[in-house]
């Protein structure tokens, strides 16, 4: 990473607090992706970043947004037991379709900062992450706004966020993700949490596996990895979150944002009726995925990229005809 000046060390770029930081878990980077730690009142939130255009950070002062060649600033936000890790396939994808892209784990998540407390990881608080991340970004890369989007549980945020400061996003993406969750939402795990404290949920789903050394659990190994690392009062957070039965759909359409609900063609998380019927109270355009699931950045990343890159730049061009 010898692009970045004094590695390591926190590079105030454009005011942002974005800095170089090792990567995470066992899993290799893909060569044209960086891995970002960003400052914000939490902590330090880790971020991935990939973009159309080579070459590192750059100190204060200088400007990396359209004039480096990109169409545009994207952030994604992973869900419910994730992290930026999720976004690794979808990245260079994005980037090579020419946006500047940008996954972050969320606190709690993985190697981001993670608070004490179940308190810490309520809706208001994680939004407000996502929106900080945001700015944090739209410094860096010198743009107004970003387009977020959110898988499952990210969803839930990245709509707390657009409702909690909309003016730093360009539009919102929910990648199977629903307008609101129901009682009992995944209780088994709540209760698994709470009954063996210590205890990471990646052992506690797979009992048969907890004990296998490292060494021997191949494509596992990262999954374990993550949930020793990932915060059980983020999990009981974001399950208290999943399960609420709140409906902000009414909240988000006030927004005025431009929206986009797609999700896999088998995507058996979030009742997809629902998932229509929000594209439709909000005006958004909505896309099913073809062979894909609940996670199509990983089953299907191609024609994710596809969908995203033409939703992007239709809400750009539509933005230019506005002007």
């Amino acid at each position: 990473m010898s692009d970045y000046p004094d590695e390591g060390q926190p590079i105030n770029i454009n005011g942002s607090g974005v800095r170089p930081i090792p990567a995470f878990g066992a899993v290799a980077v893909p060569a044209s992706v960086e891995v970002l730690g960003i400052d914000v009142t939490v902590g330090t939130l880790t971020a991935l970043r990939a973009r159309p255009q080579a070459g590192g950070l750059k100190p204060s002062g200088s400007k990396t947004g359209e004039g480096s060649g990109s169409k545009g600033v994207a952030l994604l936000v992973p869900g419910f037991t994730g992290s930026k890790e999720d976004f690794y396939e979808l990245l260079p994808l994005l980037a090579d379709r020419g946006w500047d892209a940008w996954a972050v784990s969320q606190r709690g998540q993985a190697d981001s900062a993670a608070p004490a407390g179940v308190a810490s990881y309520g809706r208001e608080r994680t939004a407000g992450d996502i929106v900080e991340v945001a700015q944090a970004i739209a410094r860096v890369c010198d743009v107004e706004r970003v387009h977020l989007l959110g898988h499952s549980f990210g969803g839930t945020v990245a709509q707390a966020a657009a409702i909690q400061d909309a003016a730093v996003f360009a539009s919102l993406t929910l990648l199977c993700s629903g307008p609101h969750g129901w009682p009992g939402r995944h209780e088994t795990d709540r209760r698994m949490i709470l009954e063996h404290p210590g205890v990471d949920l990646w052992r506690l789903n797979n009992p048969a596996q907890a004990a296998v050394p490292d060494a021997d659990l191949g494509d596992q190994l990262f999954y374990r990895q993550r949930a020793e690392r990932t915060s059980a009062d983020q999990l009981l957070g974001a399950i208290a979150q999943l399960a609420d039965v709140h409906d902000h759909t009414f909240e988000l359409r006030d927004v005025g944002i431009q929206a986009m609900i797609c999700h896999g063609v088998d995507d058996p998380a979030w009742p997809q009726d629902w998932q229509r019927r929000m594209a439709r109270m909000l005006g958004a355009r909505y896309e099913v995925i073809a062979r894909a699931a609940h996670c199509p950045n990983i089953e299907n990343p191609g024609a994710t990229a596809a969908i995203l890159d033409d939703f992007w730049t239709s809400v750009t061009a539509e933005e230019k005809r506005k002007r």
